[in-house]
C-alpha cells in the first residue's frame, strides 16, 4: 500500500473513490437488514431505504426514486424464488395486483418527474399515507372485529392495485408497502399477500425504472438513477429478501401483521419529523 509523507494529503480522486466505496458498503447493509425485516410481510423494503438514500448518502430528489426501483428491480427475485420454492407465488391474488400496478406505476413516474420534485413534499405525502394505514391495521391485529367482512372483492383489489401502482411510481417504492396493510387490514392472510405485493412491486419496479431511463433522455434535473448505489443496495436486499422469506413459515400470522403495522407507522412518523423540520 502507498505510503503518504505525514502531513502530505490524499488526492482528491482517492478520497472520492473512498467515500463512494464506503456509501455503497452502507448501501449493501442496509439493504441486507431492511430486506431481511420487510419480506416476510410483502415489503421489499425500499419505502425504508428511503431515508438512508436521502439523510446519509445524499441521493439527489428526483434520482432517489429510480435508484429505489433499481433496488427493487436487483433485490426481488430472492424474496420471490424462496415464494416460489414454498408454492406461494402462483395465485389470483397475484395476476390482479400486476394488472392493476403496472400501468398505474408509468403514470406516477410521470407525476413525480413534473408535479411532485420536492423531497419535503414527497416526506408529507408519504407520512399522509402510511401513517393511518399503519395504526389501523395494528388496531385491527389486536382488537379484531367482531364481524368479518370477508375477502374483498375482484374490481376493490384491481381498483386498489391501480391507486397504489400509481403513488409507488411516485414514490419508488414499488407499492407492496401500501398494497401490505391494506389488504392484511381487510382481512387477508399475511402468507396469501406478502407473495403477491412483492411479485406486484418486482415488476412494477422494472416497468418504473424503465420508465425513469426514458424520461432523463428528455427531463432537466438528477432523474435517472444512482447505478452503482442501486445495485449495491439491492444485492444487499437480495440477499437478505431471500434469508426473510425463507422466516416467514416460523412466524406467528399475528406477529406479521403487527410488525407489517409498525413498520409503516414508524417510518410515518420518521417521514413527518423531517418534512416539518
Amino acid at each position: 500500500m502507498e505510503r503518504r509523507p505525514a502531513g502530505e494529503a490524499w488526492p482528491s480522486d482517492v478520497r472520492a473513490e473512498n467515500v463512494t466505496g464506503q456509501a455503497e458498503l452502507l448501501g449493501f447493509a442496509a439493504g441486507a437488514l431492511i430486506a431481511m425485516a420487510t419480506a416476510p410481510v410483502g415489503v421489499s423494503g425500499a419505502v425504508f431505504l428511503l431515508p438512508v438514500q436521502l439523510s446519509l448518502l445524499h441521493v439527489p430528489s428526483p434520482a432517489v426514486t429510480p435508484t429505489n426501483l433499481l433496488f427493487n428491480v436487483v433485490a426481488g427475485p430472492g424474496a420471490l424464488v424462496r415464494y416460489h420454492r414454498q408454492g406461494t407465488l402462483a395465485g389470483p391474488l397475484t395476476r390482479l395486483l400486476v394488472a392493476g400496478t403496472l400501468p398505474g406505476v408509468v403514470a406516477g413516474a410521470l407525476i413525480r418527474v413534473y408535479a411532485v420534485p420536492g423531497p419535503a413534499v414527497f416526506r408529507a405525502l408519504v407520512a399522509a399515507l402510511l401513517l393511518p394505514l399503519g395504526l389501523w391495521l395494528c388496531a385491527r391485529t389486536l382488537r379484531p372485529p367482531q364481524d368479518h367482512a370477508g375477502r374483498p372483492s375482484t374490481r376493490f383489489v384491481t381498483t386498489l392495485a391501480l391507486g397504489v401502482g400509481t403513488i409507488g411510481g411516485i414514490y419508488g417504492i414499488g407499492g407492496g408497502s401500501l398494497l401490505g396493510p391494506i389488504l392484511a387490514g381487510r382481512g387477508m392472510p399475511i402468507t396469501e399477500v406478502a407473495p403477491a405485493a412483492l411479485a406486484s412491486t418486482f415488476l412494477t419496479s422494472v416497468t418504473g425504472a424503465s420508465a425513469y431511463a426514458a424520461l432523463s433522455l428528455t427531463a432537466h434535473g438528477d432523474i435517472a438513477p444512482d447505478w452503482a448505489l442501486g445495485l449495491t443496495c439491492g444485492l444487499g436486499g437480495l440477499v437478505g429478501g431471500y434469508a426473510g422469506a425463507r422466516l416467514q413459515p416460523r412466524l406467528p400470522e399475528t406477529a406479521l401483521r403487527l410488525t407489517l403495522g409498525l413498520l409503516a407507522t414508524a417510518l410515518a412518523a420518521l417521514y413527518l419529523v423531517q418534512a416539518v423540520t
